[in-house]
């Protein structure tokens, strides 16, 4: 039976999700707890699995070998299997968004109470943990690109999920000093195109590995690199390598296509935590851990241009920390701070990745557990700042900070929890994000005699530490401290007063909040049992060239990195204490006063001015062309055939509307159907139809 544990671990929560328009049509109450109930099976699957694979946790040379396979398509007359690699990698992951899922889904019983569309929003969260959880168990690549873009459409979903927008929402907006808001079904239609630019990459790098390799098998593409020789032969190892990387970059928001995500806030906060803090955008951290060895082993086998690879998602990670860290320092919106701090945190994990491929030996294990680590820790104590935000946005009824403040005494349970995961978020010691961001920088100075590029890298990363601490005390000083401001005066004498959240919605993020305080706690364990879990998969890797000689970590780079990171926090701790906790500098006036300083206030409000140069490149010249496009064809009198076929369509659509019955139920029942249809034919190629 645990052996089956993989495969129901991802079955379980989109099960939950095909019957939950079924389960609305008995009582919506039903609905609401087997959507949780659901989305619980899956998580205990996925922790079944420590029990029928100890080998994961023991750190046996035989862990990561156990792919449990099925028949099941031909591709270009070749069987492809279908088939879950569980590994310590794949595991980890699988927890992580199940657990996480599923104390998200907790919290959803209270916060999204009420709501009218609570049918569509059960089934796309269940149908995102399902996809994010075979995203990561896949052991092929065409499977993991399938639970891919299903985590893909259901962000599109979610983050649009409130699309009702007002006529005044249906066009871009400016707020404050210039910074963009757009409505909902934007933010959804940007992010799923923004992304899928990413995919398109993904795709074509995934077909030109299978040309050569005629194969989709992780684990058979490291065992046989004939493929990525043949590919170097017709110049074409490169360019795969680096479109395989556009696929991450897109989904965990990285330069150069990051700009969806901060828009992506748009959403409800569940839909933050679990989308855009937790899961999905991990998902490209996730796939270049797992061709790290893949392209680490071709390189150090006659191939050492791969090194461009490492390289780009080293860099990639280090600016895309510091812009988003800088973005974030002058953010207004609450959970706006939050997803830029997400890009930025994710670049850190990208730099370690990166930085990995320079190194051998032990340094090379710590850099990718490292990585790994922070992965995890990010995802605990990211969530709870996303839950406890939408907490502290629903009490006060609005999204940005200027309208909150003096609630520490009024919310305490979201006042700790904001509390302890800003700390954690900013590396504070001993908090979880202290230790997983010191292995990160130490990776990067044992870099320094492999690559002359670590030394730039390392003081971007550092930069990015001292941002974070500033724009995490902002926070918790604009939200917490200080006086209530304006709006909530106001409130209060209308009869609204705030008050701390119901327990169902702050007991999952004040439990996020402590996990985070007991892996601080215990993260040096922690830490060893993170390299004793990936050093048997990474072994061969390690000791390659001489590798076996270096060293985790020199002491002289381990008292760089204690010096760097005190500096840094105080240089960005200090001026928000005065700022925001102690309220003695009135940073307002300060930078109205400077015109120098209100021209950077700006420019960073605006993004580096990134999303307005893809608008004029992408967005604006293509609506052009499409007005244009109309006037040439009203021109030429096409005008009128297009509005015979218009004709036509309006007499099919009004033989063919009585289908269409505005239920959300009975398109779910269709889409079940279409699914059924689809598996069937699945199935029936498989078999060799």
């Amino acid at each position: 039976m645990l052996e089956y544990t993989p495969w129901l671990s991802w079955v379980f929560p989109i099960l939950g999700a095909l019957l939950t328009p079924a389960l609305a049509r008995i009582h919506p109450r039903v609905r609401d707890y087997a959507a949780v109930g659901f989305s619980g099976l899956g998580a205990f699957m996925a922790f079944l699995m420590f029990l029928g694979y100890p080998q994961v946790l023991k750190g046996e040379a035989s862990a990561g070998f156990y792919p449990l396979s099925v028949e099941w398509i031909r591709v270009a007359g070749v069987q492809v299997k279908a088939g879950m690699l569980v590994d310590p990698l794949s595991v980890l992951m699988a927890n992580v968004a199940a657990w996480i899922g599923l104390l998200i889904m907790v919290y959803s019983l209270g916060y999204m109470r009420g709501d009218p569309a609570l049918t569509r929003y059960w089934f796309f969260m269940n149908l995102f943990i399902g996809n994010m959880v075979l995203l990561v168990l896949a052991d092929n690549l065409l499977l993991l690109f399938i639970g891919w873009e299903g985590v893909g459409l259901c962000s599109y979903a979610l983050i649009g999920f409130w699309h009702r927008d007002s006529p005044e929402d249906r066009k871009t907006r400016w707020v404050g000093e210039g910074a963009e808001e757009y409505p909902p079904s934007h933010c959804g239609m940007k992010a799923f195109l923004t992304t899928k630019v990413g995919d398109i990459f993904l795709l074509v790098a995934i077909f030109l590995i299978y040309s050569q390799a005629g194969t989709f098998s992780f684990l058979e593409l490291q065992g046989n690199l004939a493929w990525a020789r043949s590919l170097a032969e017709m110049g074409l190892l490169i360019p795969a390598a680096l479109f395989l990387l556009g696929g991450p970059l897109g989904k965990s928001a990285q330069l150069p296509l990051m700009e969806w995500l901060p828009d992506a806030m748009a959403g409800p906060a569940s839909v933050s935590a679990l989308i855009h803090a937790a899961t999905m955008v991990k998902a490209g951290v996730y796939l270049v851990a797992r061709v790290f060895p893949i392209f680490f082993s071709a390189m150090h086998s006659g191939l050492p241009s791969l090194i461009v690879f490492f390289q780009a998602v080293a860099w990639a990670g280090a600016l895309t920390a510091f812009v988003a860290a800088t973005q974030a320092v002058v953010s207004r919106e609450i959970k706006k701070v939050w997803a830029y701090s997400t890009v930025s945190q994710i670049g850190y994990m990208m730099l370690a990745l990166g930085i990995a491929g320079f190194l051998t030996g032990d340094a090379l294990v710590a850099a990718f557990a490292a990585a790994l680590f922070h992965l995890v820790s990010h995802a605990l104590f990211k969530a709870t700042l996303f839950l406890s935000s939408g907490s502290v946005s629903h009490a006060c009824e609005s999204r940005f900070m200027d309208d909150m403040g003096g609630l520490r005494r009024l919310m305490p349970f979201s006042f700790l929890s904001m509390f302890i995961g800003a700390l954690a978020l900013a590396g504070v010691p001993p908090l979880s994000g202290f230790w997983s961001k010191e292995g990160i920088l130490k990776s990067v100075v044992e870099a320094f005699q492999a690559s002359a590029q670590a030394p730039f890298l390392y003081t971007l990363a550092a930069l990015t530490v001292g941002l974070t601490f500033f724009y995490s005390l902002r926070v918790v000083g604009l939200v917490f401290l200080g006086g209530k401001s304006a709006h909530l005066q106001k409130a209060e004498k209308l009869g609204h007063h705030v008050h701390e959240a119901p327990p169902l919605m702050w007991i999952p993020y004040l439990a996020l909040a402590l996990i985070t305080v007991a892996i601080g706690a215990l993260a040096p364990l922690l830490l060893e049992g993170f390299l004793s879990m990936f050093s048997p998969s990474l072994s061969t890797l390690a000791h390659l060239e001489g590798g076996e000689a270096m060293e985790a970590h020199s002491p002289l780079g381990e008292w760089l990195v204690l010096l760097t990171s005190t500096l840094m926090l105080a240089l960005g701790g200090i001026p928000a204490y005065y700022a925001y906790v102690a309220g003695r500098w009135n940073v307002k006036a300060w930078v109205e006063r400077r015109p120098e300083l209100k021209a950077l206030q700006v420019f960073l409000l605006r993004r580096w001015y990134i999303n307005q140069a893809y608008y004029r490149v992408f967005v604006d010249p293509a609506l052009k062309l499409s007005d244009r496009a109309h006037r040439v064809l009203e021109f030429h009198g096409l005008l009128r055939f297009s509005s015979l076929v218009a004709s036509g369509v309006t007499t099919l659509y009004s033989r063919l509307r009585k289908t269409h019955t505005g239920v959300f139920n009975d398109y779910a029942v269709g889409l079940m159907g279409g699914l059924t249809l689809l598996i069937v034919l699945l199935v029936w190629l498989g078999l060799g139809g």
